[in-house]
């Protein structure tokens, strides 16, 4: 079983030296608890893919500590060192063009000539990425497909007996995953809604495009079912049964479920994204049929959130 640790200098060495040696690492970031190991290692890199039971098509998020790592390993644009000078460290992703002389494994960009890379914000985060000297390749901490751990004790409960180390950071502040953006030309491409708001990105860059539906899968969370709980989920919910656990939003919540649990009584999308994946885990739970979910604005981290309840929700 997972060992939880925590944040000493001792154990930051421990988990540095478990992925220098090519072991799996349960890490926190500000966004989700990522399962890491060496980037540049395909049987440290193959762990993550057997430990999550994950597509090898669904490719991983790089961290490194700075962007001057990050310009190590894939062809850097006008456009990245602007929205990486805006937002990193933080939780936005970056898809940009492996350099060829990219030491990455080829397995974390699933067979593409580009590699997702993130600068992440959380200082337990940051210390493992200088004490190990390697990119750390993280997805969520989880089985694949179900969903995100914002708490240490998520990522025991998910992933059990397949990883030995994980480092508490706390639960995750914002809790979702970051925003991942293709900046490898002049208008930034979303291909995953997140952390950072299309609006913050719109202000930054000037404009925001939508990624083509269908085709290859350049970011992690684009598959459409996705951290789903095990119970089946119902959106936009005008009423509940005693048997639905609900999923509330705002100061009046529908009345009759089985279990409530608010997002935000108050109505703030940032609590609530925050709150998201702890909130669904508590109502999956026996005794319930199902969960009911409130509306939600699709504005802001809104859409982000909106985005992990529809896959949530996906025929799987």
């Amino acid at each position: 079983m997972a060992r939880i640790l925590e944040p000493t200098a001792q154990s930051i060495a421990l988990a540095a030296e478990a992925i220098r040696a090519g072991h799996t690492v349960a890490l926190p970031t500000e966004t989700v608890y990522g399962l890491g190991a060496d980037a540049t290692n395909d049987a440290a890199v193959a762990a993550i893919f057997a430990a999550k039971e994950r597509p090898r098509f669904n490719p991983l998020i790089v961290h490194v500590p700075d962007i001057a790592a990050a310009q190590r390993h894939v062809e850097w644009t006008p456009l990245a060192q602007k929205l990486a000078t805006a937002f990193w460290p933080g939780p936005l992703t970056l898809v940009l063009k492996r350099r060829p002389d990219c030491k990455l494994s080829l397995l974390v960009s699933a067979g593409l000539d580009t590699a997702a890379i993130r600068v992440p914000r959380h200082p337990l985060a940051q210390s493992l990425l200088r004490e190990a000297d390697r990119p750390i390749a993280a997805p969520s901490a989880n089985r694949s497909g179900a969903i995100s751990p914002t708490r240490p004790e998520h990522v025991v409960q998910s992933l059990g007996d397949a990883i030995d180390i994980v480092l508490d950071g706390g639960p995750c502040l914002i809790g979702v995953e970051s925003t991942v953006v293709d900046a490898s030309g002049e208008v930034p491409v979303l291909l995953r809604p997140g952390g950072i708001t299309r609006e913050d990105i719109a202000r930054v860059a000037g404009s925001v495009k939508d990624a083509q539906a269908g085709g290859k899968l350049h970011s992690p969370g684009m598959l459409e079912s996705h951290y789903a709980p095990s119970l089946p989920m119902r959106l936009n919910a005008t009423d509940v049964t005693p048997l639905e656990g609900l999923l509330a939003f705002g100061p009046t919540p529908l009345t009759g479920a089985g279990l409530t649990i608010n997002l935000s009584s108050s109505g703030n999308l940032a609590e609530a994204a925050a709150t998201l994946f702890a909130a669904m885990r508590a109502l999956d739970r026996p005794g319930l049929e199902r969960i009911a979910v409130m509306p939600i604005p699709d504005h802001g981290l809104g859409e982000a959130i909106n985005d992990r309840l529809k896959r949530a929700a996906a025929a799987r």
